[in-house]
């Protein structure tokens, strides 16, 4: 097509768009071609907008590395993450869901743990955690032999990736359900952190005056052949933050309870006081077994 107004590019796009072979291919770049040209009209983006938008996507990928992902970070920063998440899970964003934000900090090969054991690799000061959970399957029955992938912040908000002070595979740890579907360990009680800010996504944060604090969570990755993978996260409701995450990602169906104890140990008496005990509920959905692309090395 011979273009003669700025209407025929579109048109044109939408064409070339349709011969797509792959049928969902197809729609989504018909979709996608349809409210793009629509964002460019409705903002008058001019040339030098446009050019600076190139710019931005060039760094995302240039500042995106073995342990940091800066793509994954703006996406939550943009309430994409959260909402690919929700449409996609819990009846397709009808029903209340366990599942989450997989994060940009999610990593492979985590250490086998046995049930009950540590997760803590290298000293890492702060009040004890003494996590119990159960895994179900969609009509509450126990999920058995479920591979539970355990990671979280240290108590001073950084995964040992970003932290040269902590040991390699700090504060994460892999577990199997029992014949009940519970497992258990001991970590340190973690709390909320800022994202990283020092790329596009700290510009654009400082540009709409917001603040880039997650609230505290642990994260969980629970496996299952049988079972849609369950990427959840389990935030504690007295963090300063909890209404107002940075990454869009809390959910009432993600609150958890960590109950502060300010008396011994029943059991660890190396531990004083106060620690925390948190007991969690993990309700996985039917659906094709499939992990997730990890966003960091």
């Amino acid at each position: 097509m011979i273009i003669e107004r700025e209407q025929d590019v579109t048109a044109a796009a939408l064409a070339v768009m349709a011969q797509t072979s792959d049928p969902r291919l197809r729609a989504i770049m018909v979709s996608l071609v349809k409210h793009l040209h629509g964002f460019i009209r409705d903002t008058g983006l001019t040339e030098a907008e446009f050019r600076d938008a190139c710019a931005v996507l060039i760094e995302l990928g240039k500042r995106s590395t073995d342990t940091h992902n800066e793509a994954v970070l703006m996406a939550g920063s943009l309430g994409v993450s959260s909402l690919i998440c929700l449409l996609n899970n819990g009846d397709q964003g009808n029903a209340e869901t366990d599942h989450s934000l997989l994060g940009p900090f999610w990593r492979m090969n985590s250490p086998r743990v046995e049930n009950g054991g540590s997760i803590v690799r290298s000293e890492t000061p702060g009040p004890a955690l003494f996590v119990t959970g159960k895994v179900v399957d969609p009509n509450g029955d126990p999920v058995v032999g479920a591979e539970v992938d355990i990671w979280h912040a240290s108590p001073v908000g950084f995964y040992e990736n970003q932290d040269p002070g902590q040991a390699d595979m700090n504060l994460r740890g892999k577990f199997l359900t029992d014949a009940e579907g519970r497992f258990a360990f001991r970590s340190v009680m973690m709390v909320g952190y800022p994202i990283p800010t020092d790329g596009v996504v700290g510009r654009l944060l400082k540009a709409q005056n917001r603040h880039p604090y997650r609230p505290a969570h642990l994260h969980a990755l629970i496996c299952r052949s049988g079972f849609k993978v369950l990427i959840s996260q389990v935030y504690d409701p007295a963090d300063p933050h909890i209404d107002s995450d940075v990454q869009f990602g809390v959910t009432k169906a993600l609150l958890g309870n960590f109950v502060r104890h300010d008396e011994p140990h029943p059991t660890a008496h190396d531990v004083a006081p106060p620690w925390y005990a948190l007991d969690h509920l993990y309700r996985m959905e039917a659906g094709e077994t499939v992990l997730p692309r990890p966003p960091i090395k």
